[in-house]
């Protein structure tokens, strides 16, 4: 059924610069293909993806890292799966991060569970402006960054610090766990 289904919206997807469609295509010919050729698919799957679609980024990388432990591979699979769960946790997709989870414990690697409090607590604005402080960036670059002035993103943090907990940005990455941001470039 499903390969029908590729089947029939292959031309259309040649005919069309839908990327929702091209991802699509491209994921299911990578799933259903035969071993020996799928992991060229899996990561042209994954080139395919529009930089700014991190879920759909998420799900090509674990899909690529499923596969790859699957073959005996989980050294290989570890970057992608730990990427997948680290986006799909900053985008709240509790399901999907579990499923990485599973599959990073499964190739041998811890993954903690998110600590869904810390990150419910603040507002979207309040836990990116708490995710680049994390990494290390100053206000003036968080601030560039979100398009906002440098008062307003010290603003940010002094609300956020009680919320959490905290009392400096050194605690940011421990109190928000894996709710990190993934760099420029990597959301594909």
């Amino acid at each position: 059924m499903a390969r029908d289904i590729v089947r029939e919206l292959t031309p259309l997807g040649e005919s069309t610069s839908s990327p929702a469609l091209l991802c699509g295509l491209r994921l299911g010919r990578a799933l259903m293909s035969p071993q020996d050729a799928a992991e060229p698919l899996y990561r042209a799957a994954l080139d395919a993806v529009p930089t700014d679609w991190p879920f759909e980024g998420a799900r090509a990388r674990l899909a690529l890292g499923e596969w790859l432990r699957r073959h005996r591979r989980p050294a290989e699979s570890r970057a992608a799966l730990q990427a997948a769960r680290e986006i799909f946790d900053a985008l709240g997709a509790s399901a999907w991060a579990e499923r990485a989870r599973q599959e990073l414990r499964a190739a041998g690697a811890s993954s903690p569970r998110q600590n869904p409090a810390a990150a419910d607590r603040l507002t979207s604005t309040e836990l990116h402006v708490a995710q680049l402080a994390a990494q290390g960036l100053t206000n003036r670059e968080i601030g560039e960054r979100l398009y906002v002035s440098p008062r307003t993103v010290s603003t940010h943090l002094q609300r956020m610090f009680p919320k959490l907990g905290v009392t400096s940005r050194g605690e940011l990455g421990a109190v928000l766990g894996g709710t990190t941001t993934y760099p420029e470039g990597t959301a594909s």
